[in-house]
């Protein structure tokens, strides 16, 4: 197995195709080409579907992809070790979270002192974000569990109540709390599964002999605080990314405590990569200054 061999192929794989891997490389397409196909005779193993000018990867491909991703950010880091000065970080940093709410904190802050670094978010679920981490399609993610697993590394931003939402006249204004017999009556508007949120209240719900079927399922937060402030039914989120909307009213769960826990997370063995690295120690020290870093 050659350098040259595996770094085709993690480049075709990349860019979705030999041409555009060979622009990448400055090489031309029939070498690209040779190497893959002597990495697959080598080691008898078909790593790409061909079809007529589309190639797509193959189960093999996209375990042997995952793995030249860490292989090649690997050489990355031995590069800016051997290489590295007081010159300013730059790059991507991809953050992806279950809301864009605990983020705000650090972003503007964290881009003034590193004005080099493009930064993209996204959202996703807890299961989502985990997912792209693991597959290094993400350095930083946010996620409502406060123990996503023993290969991330944690930054805890603390836990707040889960509370349910409607809009404005659709429950008596009397009405300042519900209980999960009541909640089982009611229309209700879930995320999708993988959902924290959706979990532990359907956990609770099963604990008391309750079954809440949603009325509708909807992917991602903001389409779930649309379709109830339609009047679609009741929603639920973490008290601390209610945020503020005069369609919705907030509504209290009744003879339950539903706490959220939200972390900040990164990849273990990615610690060293000095974007990851410079945006955690960031997040670390803000949390430290203002007070609200676990134990500080």
């Amino acid at each position: 197995m050659r350098h040259s061999q595996l770094k085709a192929f993690h480049y075709v794989a990349k860019h979705g195709g030999f041409s555009r891997a060979a622009e990448a490389l400055f090489l031309t397409q029939p070498a690209i080409s040779e190497q893959v196909r002597k990495l697959e005779q080598d080691h008898d193993l078909l790593l790409f579907q061909r079809e007529r000018k589309r190639v797509t990867l193959t189960p093999e491909g996209e375990q042997l992809f995952r793995y030249t991703k860490q292989y090649f950010e690997i050489e990355d880091q031995i590069e800016d070790y051997l290489l590295e000065t007081r010159a300013a970080i730059d790059g991507e940093l991809r953050i992806i979270a279950d809301s864009a709410h605990h983020l705000t904190p650090f972003l503007g802050a964290f881009q003034k002192k590193y004005p080099k670094i493009t930064i993209t978010v996204r959202s996703g679920n807890t299961e989502e974000i985990l997912e792209e981490l693991r597959s290094y399609n993400a350095e930083i993610g946010v996620v409502g569990s406060l123990s996503p697993g023993k290969d991330m590394d944690v930054l805890n931003l603390g836990s707040t109540e889960i509370v349910a939402f409607a809009a404005q006249g659709l429950l008596s204004a009397s009405k300042p709390t519900l209980s999960l017999e009541e909640l089982a009556k009611l229309p209700l508007v879930f995320r999708e599964d993988g959902s924290k949120t959706r979990q532990k209240l359907e956990e609770e719900a099963e604990n008391h002999g309750i079954t809440l079927r949603p009325a509708i399922v909807a992917e991602g937060r903001e389409a779930v605080r649309e379709l109830v402030a339609s009047g679609a039914g009741i929603g639920f989120v973490s008290e601390a990314e209610y945020g503020h909307d005069n369609r919705l009213r907030q509504i209290k769960l009744k003879g339950m405590k539903l706490q959220m826990g939200e972390s900040m997370i990164s990849l273990s063995q990615r610690r060293d990569v000095k974007i990851v690295r410079a945006f955690m120690d960031f997040a670390r020290n803000e949390l430290k200054e203002k007070g609200t870093l676990a134990g500080a």
